[in-house]
């Protein structure tokens, strides 16, 4: 083992604030320093040329400060696990001809005065220097070689099913955090005992992974028993109505990692795969839609909760059809009220924390910075969001409850573009090689489908840590590489089907690659590029290590993809062969040791020998029967608040406020492609309403998407927050030149506290409401993607007392449509050399209701009443007009009316403008509703005639 000293690891401002933090709790602190502590394992004695050559790659960013002599304490990636920093760095110096190193690591060695209390330091200062979830304090300089240590395999276990039954699968199942259900459980037992022998923890693992909620979507197809009365369909099934009804311009619906819609005609511009020579292709370029939320792990580790969450996405549009190119990104956030130190808003309440889980202020600390990360180091622009605070005391059957974000929102999404040969899987044929591209496998992430399917509180800790995970942009840049060399093949692409490996790992995508062809598959567990040799089978196949994809190849274009692997210097493995039976057989490789006898024959050497029917097909479909639950809050009272101290409050919401913070983290300009992100004007104020990217580099046709979100509303009226979140997703885009409302198409992201009283009621009549009923129907649109959450509530016992807070029923509508003329997007920027006049558009018709307004949540208030879109012919009457404005160029700025109501409306398009403005409400009889309700509606500056 090797130490090299690094630079400066924390910045001197960071170590003031820390300082700042603790000086109260640690007299006599002083200064602390920390520099980056670099360790590396080899094989065998580096020459003192190589040494050299080490040193030199290691001396980076600015020098450390001299350390001071006293204690110093190691902060490292948790044992057992390696940091994204190791896998670049040890790929980079095996590249630089440093082949004897097994593996680098960092650390950050900090510096702490000697003369300060141990008990104190350890009480007071070490818990704020490293990441419980991701990290582990060292001792000593000689607790280093605990990074390399190595230990045995461990063993495949059986669960003794045969000799006790269904107890031995309880048991398992409560252990090992499978959250299987009674009738899962009941399902497995009977379907081993058929089989005469134990199940594999490969196979329950496995089985647990597939069969989640967070997989399997069980909620939304489930069977409905509401107030006694059968419901007629599933969540699902109304969604895909919307689909049946408005087929025209969407290519691929629920049936494949992102939905696909036509694009625009334009140009690819592709490097020929003989001559590598840049060339344009005319041909469409149809637009990839996807938007995923990564609430758990965000919740439990920020940084990289929120990175892994941006990386699956684009992984979700790269594993499209046979292969996909990601091209911008959109990220929201939704916490509880964030308590800024020294900055206390009347409003906030007592902070309720869980210790098993980051605070609202942590999150929004870190997780956006993990999400812009992610993006800026894979080279994808972020340019559109939505950021909403949210914790309030509700009175339910006399007693207070706290809705809140306690589990936060983390979503992420995107759009991109897929060729027109690409856009559907082809089936694979028997005989074809299925591949394992990507990072290695890894002790990370492990059961993270199961963990973020139950209530944040109900797993173990032990599973909390084990379902957290790690990003690697620049490995999955890599992958991508691999990928768009593909494409660029048109219909000599060498991939007949991609799946992207997130939740479940490969024990969920290897599977679906092939159960979507109708086949079975066998399996070399050994195949599997694996950094941690000792894992057991069960772990090398359930892990969830990040940036990898599974794919399928034919025998004889296996050569041609292993050299574009290899010019791309990305990991790969052919790690099985597709089968005409629909069994699904894994072979060890090697012959694993068992927990105990069982009977599990010769096949021990085979941890999983399943039918894949088994798998997927014949377990049982849930039913739930629950009552509505109706609640309601007394009116506002307002009667004493001003309009300046409602204004002053209103722009200090954090849903209201500068947003800016969360974009300039991002970088929004790679590609060439960006047209319209969050900043507008010469000013740069992040206040647009709609992301706009071109097709390609030649002509004016691009790509539209836009976010909708009014989660307070469902705190009065579920089914009014989700038609207003599909309503203000359409004002929002319709900044943008889209043509048509049937053009734009939906992803729905449902956030609801299953099982918590109320909600499933009101998250069906929400779906009845946007799907069957008012919206989609009526407005002509689709929703051809999305994804749920169910399980929104956190639960936690502190000092003897249950403690949950539980989210409001939480609808995130993503819009997207092709705009046909990039350059007629609209922006809230006021044109003021013009003689023009502002017009507010009112689609609430004068009604002017504030409940689950910002103006109520600033006062500690629901209300009783909230806005609701009364009539959709209204919404789709200002789309076509706008068309026409747009078309005629009589539009001049545009801007919708939601957070804060028309005052923030004509605050942000001032703000933008840098001008004032003169407002004339008419005759209004209370100022107060008519500058802060939260209707529909738009502000328009219109050239005077």
């Amino acid at each position: 083992m090797l130490i090299f000293e690094g630079g400066s690891a924390v910045s001197r401002f960071r170590v003031n604030k820390l300082c700042n933090q603790v000086r109260d709790s640690l007299t006599g602190l002083g200064e602390l320093s920390a520099r980056y502590l670099h360790v590396a394992s080899t094989d065998r004695a580096l020459s003192p040329k190589k040494r050299e050559t080490l040193s030199r790659l290691l001396d980076y960013g600015a020098p450390a400060k001299v350390r001071s002599i006293g204690r110093e304490i190691l902060v490292f990636p948790r044992l057992g696990t390696t940091s994204p920093w190791s896998t670049k760095a040890t790929d980079i110096a095996h590249h630089c001809g440093l082949t004897e190193i097994v593996r680098l690591e960092r650390g950050v060695a900090w510096s702490v005065p000697s003369t300060l209390d141990s008990s104190a330091v350890e009480q007071h200062l070490v818990p704020l220097l490293y990441d419980r979830m991701t990290e582990s304090i060292l001792s000593d300089r000689e607790s280093l070689q605990l990074l390399f240590a190595q230990s045995e395999a461990r063993r495949l276990a059986t669960i003794d099913v045969l000799r006790a039954g269904r107890d031995a699968l309880v048991e398992a199942n409560e252990q090992m955090g499978f959250a299987l259900s009674e009738d899962e459980i009941d399902y497995l037992t009977q379907q081993y005992l058929c089989l005469g022998r134990d199940p594999t923890d490969v196979e329950l693992m496995m089985f647990a992974q597939v069969n989640s909620e967070h997989c399997r979507h069980k909620i939304f197809n489930a069977h409905w028993v509401i107030g006694g009365e059968a419901m007629p369909d599933s969540l699902f099934g109304m969604i895909k109505t919307t689909h049946e009804r408005q087929k025209q311009g969407t290519l691929v619906a629920y049936n494949d990692n992102a939905a696909v819609i036509e694009g625009q005609l334009g140009c690819w511009f592709l490097p020929d795969p003989i001559s590598g020579e840049f060339i344009r292709t005319p041909e469409p370029l149809h637009i990839l839609c996807k938007v995923e939320t990564h609430n758990h792990p965000t919740g439990i580790s920020p940084f990289p909760g929120a990175a892994t969450g941006s990386g699956g996405e684009i992984r979700d549009e790269g594993a499209t059809g046979r292969g996909g190119k990601p091209k911008a990104g959109i990220t929201g956030f939704s916490v509880s009220d964030l308590r800024l130190p020294g900055l206390s808003m009347p409003w906030e309440l007592p902070n309720m924390p869980n210790p098993r889980q980051a605070g609202a202020l942590q999150i929004m600390l870190e997780a956006p910075i993990g999400g812009a990360s992610f993006n800026n180091e894979f080279g994808r622009p972020n340019i559109g969001g939505y950021f909403r605070t949210l914790e309030v005391a509700c009175a339910s059957d006399s007693h207070q409850v706290r809705r809140g974000y306690h589990k936060p929102i983390m979503l992420a999404g995107g759009l991109g573009n897929v060729r027109g040969d690409h856009v559907y899987k082809n089936t694979m044929p028997v005989g074809a090689k299925l591949v394992v591209l990507g990072g290695p496998a890894m002790l990370i992430g492990l059961g993270g489908g199961a963990a973020s399917s139950v209530a944040a509180g109900q797993s173990t800790e032990s599973l909390d840590f084990a379902s957290v995970q790690r990003g690697n942009p620049e490995m999955q840049r890599r992958c991508q590489e691999v990928i768009d060399a593909c494409i660029a093949r048109g219909k000599n692409n060498p991939v007949i089907t991609i799946h992207d490996v997130g939740a479940g790992g490969l024990s969920n995508a290897l599977p679906e690659l092939i159960h979507d062809s109708s086949l079975g598959g066998e399996f070399v567990l050994s195949e599997i590029p694996n950094d941690e040799p000792g894992m057991s089978p069960m772990q090398v196949w359930c892990n969830e290590a990040q940036e990898r994809y599974v794919l399928a190849v034919l025998p004889d274009q296996l050569d041609e993809f292993e050299s574009i692997c290899n010019r791309e210097r990305c990991l790969y493995s052919v790690v099985g062969t597709a089968t005409k039976s629909t069994v699904l057989k894994v072979n060890a490789g090697a012959k694993p040791d068992v927990t105990h006898e069982s009977s599990v024959p010769d096949s021990v050497s085979e941890p999983i020998d399943l039918d894949l029917n088994m798998l997927f097909g014949n377990t049982p479909r849930m039913s739930r029967s629950v009552e509505r639950k109706n609640d309601s809050y007394p009116e506002l009272q307002l009667d004493h608040v001003s309009i300046s101290e409602a204004a002053h409050r209103v722009l200090r919401l954090p849903s209201v406020s500068d947003k800016s913070f969360l974009v300039t983290i991002g970088d929004r300009s790679v590609t060439g492609q960006i047209v319209r992100d969050q900043m507008v004007g010469p000013w740069q104020v992040a206040v647009s309403d709609v992301a706009v990217t071109s097709s390609g580099f030649e002509g004016y046709a691009g790509e539209a998407m836009a976010l909708g979100e009014r989660a307070p509303l469902a705190l009065i009226d579920p089914a009014s927050s989700g038609r207003m979140a599909v309503a203000e997703a359409i004002t929002n885009i319709a900044a943008a030149a889209v043509e048509q409302m049937s053009d734009i198409k939906m992803s729905a992201n449902w956030m609801a506290a299953a099982g918590q009283p109320g909600e499933d009621a009101a998250l069906y009549d929400t779906v009845r409401a946007v799907a069957i009923w008012e919206m989609c129907p009526e407005l002509g649109i689709a929703i051809p993607v999305g994804k749920d959450s169910m399980s929104m509530k956190t639960t936690w016992t502190m000092n003897g007392t249950a403690n949950s807070v539980v989210a409001p029923l939480s609808l995130v509508i993503s819009a997207f449509a092709p705009v046909a003329d990039i350059r007629r997007t609209l922006t809230p920027v006021l044109e003021t050399s013009l003689d023009t006049v502002l017009i507010l558009v009112d689609l609430g018709a004068g009604r002017d209701r504030l409940g689950g307004s910002a103006l109520a949540q600033v006062f500690s208030q629901i209300g009783c009443e909230g806005p609701d879109l009364d009539s959709p012919e209204r919404l789709t009457g200002l789309f076509s007009a706008t068309r026409q404005l747009i078309g005629e160029r009589q539009l001049v700025a545009y801007h919708d009316r939601s957070d804060g109501g028309l005052f923030v409306t004509l605050c942000e398009m001032a703000f933008a403008s840098r001008c004032g403005l003169e407002v004339d409400l008419g005759s209004v009889n209370d100022v107060l509703p008519a500058l802060f309700s939260e209707e529909l509606g738009v502000v328009l500056q219109v050239r005077a005639r």
